[in-house]
């Protein structure tokens, strides 16, 4: 689904459903550095059957969304929260990685348009491996493999996945192998240079769910805990056997926490 804002044209999944202009609730989803709207298949569609307006979008220069790509988290957020806007806020707002910065940006900055927000493989910090960031700037697909392995845990690299037939870190790898040039390079440094996440944090007004990996090693746990104690009465989900795609690797377990939040909304 294109739309167009402002003067940049954007894609949306919307999990087969028509947004359509009306009274459900909207959740909008977020993905990380270098990944598109499709991570989220496996929550739009069954949001999207479950009295939601859900929609996955493409962020800037990533997917099918016209560049370029932006460069820094607060500038994500602020068009995060105008894409919400023209979509028929206050929104939901769930992110992934570089997509939970994002969401507490926009929560922080834009609280008449966010009304709630869950942050999934989110810390305070998000350092970079210099190996992953001079793969992903030099477009060597080094990098894919690099976030696929770490991003997953180590009974994922065995095999098995939600949707049969298919393989999880494959299919990890042609995400960010199809990233559009220079996106996960340009998304990677936005992260690192990052320093305002636990100030956003002190600042949210709205309802907060973390939804935190224990086999997370891009975004290790203990990083969360000073976003948490920030937080003004944060929910915590607790994965300790998932990592860090976690919307991925258990799809069930990660709606329902997504959907728990929304009815606690």
């Amino acid at each position: 689904m294109r739309i167009t804002v402002g003067d940049r044209s954007l894609n949306l999944a919307p999990g087969e459903v028509p947004l359509g202009d009306d009274d459900r609730p909207l959740v909008l989803l977020v993905h990380g550095s270098g990944m598109d709207r499709s991570v989220w298949s496996q929550q739009t569609r069954f949001l999207a059957h479950h009295g939601y307006r859900a929609a996955a979008v493409d962020l800037p220069g990533h997917g099918e969304t016209d560049g370029p790509t932006m460069t820094t988290i607060d500038g994500m957020g602020t068009w995060v929260a105008e894409v919400a806007e023209h979509l028929g806020s206050p929104a939901h707002l769930v992110g992934h990685s570089m997509g939970s910065l994002i969401v507490l940006a926009a929560a922080a900055a834009h609280p008449e348009v966010v009304a709630s927000a869950v942050l999934i493989g989110v810390a305070a910090n998000m350092p970079v491996h210099p190996d992953l960031q001079g793969a992903a700037d030099d477009g060597d697909r080094l990098a894919g493999k690099l976030i696929a392995g770490w991003g997953h845990s180590p009974d994922q690299h065995l095999g098995g996945n939600p949707t049969p037939g298919l393989w999880m870190m494959g299919g990890t790898r042609a995400v960010l192998d199809r990233s559009p040039s220079g996106a996960l390079g340009l998304a990677l440094a936005a992260c690192a240079d990052y320093d305002g996440a636990v100030e956003a944090a002190a600042a949210v007004a709205c309802p907060v769910t973390l939804i935190l990996a224990g086999q997370d090693r891009m975004t290790p746990r203990p990083g969360a805990q000073p976003l948490i104690d920030a937080l003004s009465d944060p929910t915590v989900v607790e994965l300790p056997e998932t990592g860090h795609m976690a919307m991925i690797e258990e799809p069930d377990v990660v709606r329902k926490a997504i959907v728990d939040h929304l009815v606690r909304c």
